[in-house]
């Protein structure tokens, strides 16, 4: 895991050095560990390194094959490096190093792009090839790796984040108006290659695309996923899912282990979390991984007030599987000093406080591990959120599937008639709140279409994206790695292959997943039909402990002057809330982290930069 930035100049020009230097400055954070960068002509890349596998001089970036040919800077990791070694090994070729970014060097030198194929991991990196005078660009998958870029004229510049490519003063002056205008009306974000930032881009997950003397290139998907639209499974399947997930899941998370440095989990109580820890936990028992060390350690976050807490859930997992447990609990106080900090380590807005949950026990962790494990893409690929219930419900009427529906409909009636009756409430309440909006942003139907589709799109685009994101910078910003089994391309591809009824029947959410764990995690936890994860008393927060320093942005002038919103609405609607005469949402939240995010990266981009570069 690391920090990654460029130039590459197709206009024959040379690369600007200290353009160069103040991008790898504002990714320092990302890697603590090491610096390092390329200058040949009209070519330029930086490396900030987090040093997770050989951790010798011999791991630096940017890194250089044997035959000078081909040098890359890299993020993120190749989990089967080892696997790779071998078979190229066997091929006839050889390595200098232990490291798995050498791996990628000899897998393009033997396959070309399709090395990308043989990879299992997480990564974005450029890879610059002299024979062809071009620099090769990827991203992993699902898009676990972040990589940003712009292009004006003859020049491209990339990076890992955002405010990287602002060290040049041209880049990214006015806000995106349709990427923002449906993170405030819809609350999505990296759903489309689109930032927030005019004229910054993302490379799309699973895409690669190549930029040199000829120019920049269309992206080009080298991966996609396909859900099985089918509802129901034969028998054979519905007794061997279990099983084939588990083992399947079990080697992702023994890949994810490989490290030279101390590896953690994130345990929040619920039945993804409490999986990763318990398999941990036999692995333990039964191979030793080294990078572990005697006891696992878990790190979770947790309230006094216990309609936010989740302790009771973490300490049954914690009793169950022997782990070092640590525990913080963010308040409202520390969030006061940590929140410019935390706007500007998300380079965009984000949706809500729960942001702040995780920033913590990344803090937490770095006390004590440099990666950690992490249940993130399992409830989008396993119907594993309630609203998901109400598309499987709307997809069997659409097919005219009536005692299927009603039996279903039963079920998650019986289950979760509570979230659903608060949820038409919450509908309304949103609408309303929309309306104090002055921008125009097309509809974004998280849950329209039948429920393939629906896990499909939240997996790839609508939702999974956002929260990687936020993983991401949260964890880099205390120098850790996060690792996700759960986004393991070989899970991923089965789970996707399984039909509707393995990840949801009759109200039963990640039906598969449930059975595969019987006799692993505890059954208060394998049985839980609710779902918090680490979240915030953000409600409480935003009416209490930070209702001063809200009325403060929503009373100023440079917020009454923002084209985005109609300013004495929202402060009325704030007003009322605070009274108890409105019902609390998120867009709420979303409204008043806009505009911090604007005067960090606006109103005071110039002292920004200045002051987080140098």
């Amino acid at each position: 895991m690391c920090g990654i930035a460029g130039i590459v100049r197709s206009d024959g020009k040379p690369a600007d050095p200290g353009l160069l230097d103040t991008m790898s400055a504002l990714l320092a954070h990302r890697g603590p560990d090491g610096e390092g960068t390329l200058l040949e002509g009209p070519i330029g890349l930086a490396h900030r390194r987090l040093a997770i596998i050989d951790l010798s001089d011999e791991g630096c970036q940017p890194m250089t094959s044997a035959d000078g040919a081909l040098t890359i800077v890299f993020n993120g990791e190749v989990f089967n490096y080892l696997e790779l070694r071998r078979e190229l090994e066997d091929a006839g070729h050889s390595f200098r190093t232990e490291t798995d970014t050498e791996v990628i060097l000899v897998a393009y030198a033997a396959w070309g792009r399709d090395c990308l194929a043989h990879f299992n991991g997480m990564w974005a990196f450029a890879l610059y090839d002299r024979r062809r005078s071009e620099v090769f660009l990827a991203r992993d998958r699902l898009g676990v790796k972040p990589l940003y870029y712009t292009r004006d004229g003859g020049r491209l510049l990339f990076a890992s984040e955002c405010k990287a490519l602002l060290a040049d003063p041209t880049v990214g002056t006015t806000p995106c108006e349709p990427a923002l205008a449906a993170f405030l009306a819809w609350g999505v974000l990296d759903h489309s290659e689109r930032t927030m930032f005019e004229g910054v881009l993302q490379l799309p997950p699973g895409h690669w695309m190549v930029a040199g003397a000829h120019g920049l290139e269309e992206p080009v998907r080298w991966w996609d996923l396909a859900v099985n639209p089918t509802i129901e499974s034969p028998p054979a399947l519905d007794a061997d899912a279990p099983a084939a997930l588990l083992e399947l899941l079990t080697d992702a998370v023994r890949l994810r282990l490989r490290a030279d440095v101390p590896v953690g989990t994130c345990l929040s109580g619920g039945i993804d979390s409490t999986t990763l820890v318990a398999l941990i936990a036999r692995l333990l028992k039964d191979e030793h991984p080294s990078s572990v060390g005697d006891r696992q350690r878990t790190f979770s976050s947790v309230y006094t007030d216990r309609r936010f807490d989740e302790r009771d859930f973490i300490e049954t997992a914690v009793r169950a599987t022997g782990v070092a447990d640590a525990y913080v609990e963010p308040d409202p106080a520390r969030l006061r000093e940590d929140l410019l900090d935390l706007v500007w380590i998300q380079d965009e807005p984000f949706g809500s406080l729960s942001i702040y949950a995780q920033y913590c026990v990344m803090r937490l962790a770095a006390d004590q591990v440099t990666v950690v494990l992490d249940g993130q893409g399992a409830d989008e690929q396993l119907a594993g959120y309630l609203a998901y219930q109400g598309t499987y419900l709307a997809t069997l009427a659409r097919q005219g599937r009536v005692a299927r529906l009603l039996t279903e409909a039963s079920g998650t009636l019986r289950h979760h008639r509570g979230f659903f009756a608060d949820a038409v409430g919450q509908l309304l309440v949103r609408w309303r709140r929309r309306g104090a909006l002055r921008v125009e942003a097309a509809p974004v139907r998280r849950y329209a279409g039948t429920l393939d589709r629906v896990l499909n799109r939240e997996t790839v685009m609508t939702n999974l994206p956002a929260l990687l994101h936020y993983e991401d910078r949260n964890a880099m910003r205390f120098g850790i790695e996060a690792r996700v089994p759960y986004l393991d391309y070989r899970v991923v591809e089965y789970i996707a292959s399984l039909p509707l009824d393995q990840k949801l029947r009759r109200g039963v959410t990640k039906r598969v997943l449930r059975r595969a764990i019987r006799g692993l995690v505890p059954e208060a936890i394998r049985c839980r039909m609710d779902k918090m994860g680490f979240v915030t008393p953000e409600e409480v927060w935003m009416g209490d402990d930070l209702a001063g320093l809200v009325e403060e942005v929503l009373g100023s002038d440079a917020f009454r002057s923002r084209p985005y919103w109609d300013a004495a609405r929202v402060a009325e609607d704030y007003a009322r809330y605070r009274a108890g005469k409105a019902e609390y949402s998120h867009e709420v939240f979303r409204v008043f982290v806009t505009e911090l995010w604007l005067r960090l990266f606006f109103d005071d981009r110039e002292r920004t930069i200045r002051n987080r570069s140098g």
